[in-house]
C-alpha cells in the first residue's frame, strides 16, 4: 500500500452537510478497494481566487490515504465524476 495525499475543494455554500456527504462518498470508495483514510483535516472555507462555476468561496478538506495502485485509479475517476467537488489533487507521498 502506497500513502497519498489528497485535497478536495467542495464549493462553501454547502457547509456541513456537503462536507459530510463528500467524507462519506470518499470513505465507502476506500472501503471497496480495501484503503484508509489514516489523517484528515478540515481547512476551512476560504475565498478562491476565481469562480469555479457559480462558487465563489471553497470547502477545503485535506487527507492522508493509503491505498493501492488499482484503486487510485478508481478514486481519481470518481473524484472527477462527482458533481459536488469543484477541484481535487491527488499526490503520492
Amino acid at each position: 500500500m502506497n500513502k497519498y495525499e489528497l485535497t478536495l475543494v467542495v464549493d462553501g455554500k454547502g457547509g456541513a452537510a456537503k462536507k459530510k456527504k463528500v467524507t462519506e462518498t470518499l470513505e465507502k470508495t476506500l472501503k471497496i478497494f480495501k484503503g484508509e483514510i489514516s489523517d484528515s483535516k478540515d481547512w476551512g472555507v476560504k475565498d478562491m481566487a476565481y469562480r469555479i462555476g457559480k462558487a465563489e468561496t471553497g470547502l477545503y478538506l485535506y487527507f492522508e490515504l493509503e491505498l493501492d495502485g488499482a484503486g487510485v485509479k478508481a478514486l481519481n475517476e470518481k473524484l472527477r465524476t462527482d458533481p459536488d467537488i469543484l477541484r481535487f489533487l491527488l499526490i503520492k507521498n
